[in-house]
């Protein structure tokens, strides 16, 4: 039966015991040996091929190859493998998790879950992941602990993302990252509860930040921040293996994340946590994305492709009078006309910035029918006068609806679309609506295995060799049985020469 436990700020003179202490209720979840459900095993093998998928695919990119330059700089024995390079070259594991970590974030393409918090919970895989590798055959690791570590890093991640809202103080949503990592390493480890209380302590110390990171001309540091909170859980629970503790309380403190970085001292959360022996069901509410932009674009993508094919006059020059998005708080103030980031009209903008403008995303599904990875951001694509005409016509307005149902618990009535009102020169108007993504759980063809697999083969056919493409599906379909030798698989090799065509620049390392 799940538990509740109540979080507040308390004074230093009230002297709040360990128990009592959310991080202590995290690594108590994190140490209970219960195991994972065959739905929630599956849905880990989804995701570590989706994280896969969405790497491999951005491999070749500048930010990727720069912490691939720098993970390289690392060498280690065991160590871990980096993603694209050759198996037996091997890093340390915090900086293999950092590499890889990039790799996956890159794109803004794997899974997502949204609720008081938004978060990608697949973040969690690349640490656990590295450190399995590490340690695998030193600690007798299976893929089963493995499988073990990441269901409960998506569980204190969406335990969390439910409870307690950072963006409410512009805090970016990494803080819930480090804590769920660590706790998840605590898992894969076996680490008992004060280890991974301390661990979970550090980890949350280091990996507070500011949402300017997504905000106006949205940097490359965006990919990279989730990596680096993978790093500091690593570096966390080394530590606290070591005897090193953490800033307690670390939540509750008067001084702490709560009193002064989020709702303050008079402050009362309720985070829902599963108790002792109950299984992690929440990777099962959480959901991947069909498209390479931010989740709450998903579903308008597809509602712009219907709008586009069914209405043919839509993608012509100067027939639209205006394009008026009707959805979430959110959404309006982060992705939309709302968020008064004049860059979210900038033809000349950045691929990070652009993935976060639902008026330039919904205007390129509109007049092409479709969304990818690439193509849709090419400066090429982004300037054609053309669409910066029709983009110019897109707004958001906040709906009250539609804010509500973003913020609902019932998964049933939750939603992340929006309605639609378009008004041609000629007076007529156009009105659809779409609650979630097709790909979604609920939606019009929700992904299950065929489609991740899918995916994986779509976006590594142009890096891959077909061989390889056959090789990590096999091996990563089977890891709920893989033995330690085996998890040092869980990564793609590149062909000779293709990493090497990527620019780099000399760093300290």
């Amino acid at each position: 039966m799940s538990r509740t436990h109540t979080v507040r700020v308390h004074a230093s003179a009230e002297g709040l015991p360990r128990h009592a202490q959310l991080a202590w209720a995290l690594a108590e979840v994190a140490a209970d040996p219960v195991d994972v459900t065959p739905e929630a095993a599956d849905m880990v093998v989804n995701r570590v091929i989706d994280n896969a998928a969405v790497a491999t695919a951005s491999v070749l990119r500048g930010p990727v190859a720069a912490a691939r330059d720098q993970a390289l700089a690392h060498p280690y024995a065991p160590g871990s493998t980096v993603f694209g390079t050759p198996t037996e070259r091997r890093v340390s594991p915090e900086w293999a998790a950092w590499a890889n970590g990039v790799a996956v974030r890159e794109l803004d393409y794997h899974d997502t879950f949204l609720a008081a918090e938004y978060s990608h919970p697949a973040d969690n895989i690349p640490p656990v992941l590295a450190v399995a590798q590490h340690l695998g055959r030193r600690r007798g690791l299976s893929g089963h602990d493995v499988v073990r570590a990441i269901a409960t890093g998506y569980e204190i991640q969406v335990d969390l993302v439910r409870a307690i809202s950072l963006h409410r103080h512009k805090i970016d949503h990494v803080a819930h990252l480090g804590p769920s990592a660590a706790a998840a390493l605590g898992t894969l480890l076996g680490l008992d509860v004060e280890t991974t209380f301390q661990a979970i302590g550090q980890a949350l110390h280091t990996t507070t930040a500011t949402r300017q990171s997504r905000k106006g001309q949205i940097s490359t540091w965006k990919a990279y921040a989730p990596a680096f909170a993978g790093k500091a859980a690593i570096e966390a629970v080394d530590r606290a293996m070591r005897g090193q503790t953490s800033p307690e309380p670390v939540y509750e403190g008067e001084d702490g994340v709560i009193a002064w970085l989020l709702d303050g001292p008079e402050a009362r959360y309720d985070v829902i946590l599963p108790g002792p022996g109950e299984p992690r069901l929440a990777i099962l509410d959480t959901y991947t994305k069909e498209h390479s932009a931010e989740y709450q674009a998903q579903a308008l993508i597809d509602l712009a492709r219907r709008l586009g094919a069914e209405h043919p006059v839509l993608r012509e020059p100067g027939t639209v009078r205006s394009i008026v998005i009707h959805t979430s708080h959110h959404t309006h103030t982060v992705i939309g006309s709302g968020a008064h980031d004049p860059q979210k009209y900038d033809p000349h903008a950045s691929r990070e910035t652009l993935d976060h403008s639902i008026p330039y995303i919904f205007t390129v599904a509109l007049q092409d029918g479709r969304w990818h990875h690439k193509d849709s951001y090419e400066p090429q694509r982004a300037t054609r006068p053309d669409t910066v005409a029709l983009w110019r016509t897109v707004t958001t307005a906040q709906d009250a609806g539609w804010t509500r149902r973003y913020h609902s618990t019932d998964p049933a009535e939750q939603a992340f679309g929006g309605r639609v009102e378009i008004t041609l020169t000629d007076g007529r108007q156009i009105v659809d609506e779409i609650a979630v993504a097709d790909a979604h759980p609920l939606g019009a063809r929700p992904f299950a295995r065929a489609q991740y697999l899918a995916k994986f083969r779509d976006l590594a056919e142009d890096v891959l060799d077909p061989a390889e493409i056959d090789r990590f599906l096999d091996l990563a379909q089977r890891l709920p049985d893989l033995t330690a030798a085996e998890l040092g698989g869980l990564t793609v090799v590149v062909p000779d020469g293709l990493l090497a065509s990527v620019p780099s620049r000399e760093g300290i390392f």
